[in-house]
């Protein structure tokens, strides 16, 4: 019942992941309709449930365009869980400020880095320039598409992919 469920709007947009339980829930109070079942039944004293893997909403809902939330492993997600100074995979990466805070460095996706703790504590309080580093990728914000915001789920629910590549 803790399955999760693709939830595509009514044009067949990606829009949400929830659960089975929510997914059944939608599919009975007529919101939603069943797209693919390839899981199987849901077996209950009265009656059978297909057991959904996507469903589509009966009605478009409108939403803005999602965005990516800055997190710590939303931004190691985007570096690869790399050093971006000197390109090494350690086990306990830090963020951190490419314009140091107390410089006037802001909380955002063009001065945040993943760096392995030998790189952060090189660097210190200084810029990039002052420390004589040098990044390996420019840092950007991370695309909204619905293949990287879906992506964690791919690997269990490959009947997803046509769904979510379009988009």
């Amino acid at each position: 019942m803790h399955a999760p469920v693709l939830i595509l709007n009514a044009n067949f947009e990606p829009i949400h992941v929830c659960d089975t339980r929510r997914a059944i829930g939608l599919i009975l109070n007529g919101k939603a309709a069943l797209v693919l079942n390839g899981r199987g039944e849901i077996k209950t004293v009265s009656r059978i449930f297909p057991r959904p893997s996507i469903i589509r909403l009966e009605k478009m809902v409108k939403r803005p365009r999602p965005r990516v939330k800055l997190t710590k492993r939303e931004i190691m997600r985007r570096d690869e869980y790399t050093c971006q100074y000197c390109g090494k995979t350690a086990p306990n990466l830090t963020i951190d400020h490419i314009i140091p805070r107390h410089l006037g460095g802001e909380h955002t996706w063009e001065n945040l880095v993943t760096a392995c703790p030998h790189c952060n504590h090189h660097k210190g309080g200084r810029t990039i320039e002052q420390a004589q580093m040098h990044l390996r990728h420019t840092p950007k914000e991370p695309p909204a598409s619905a293949g990287y915001i879906f992506a964690r789920h791919l690997k269990e629910n490959q009947e997803w992919l046509p769904f979510v590549d379009g988009w």
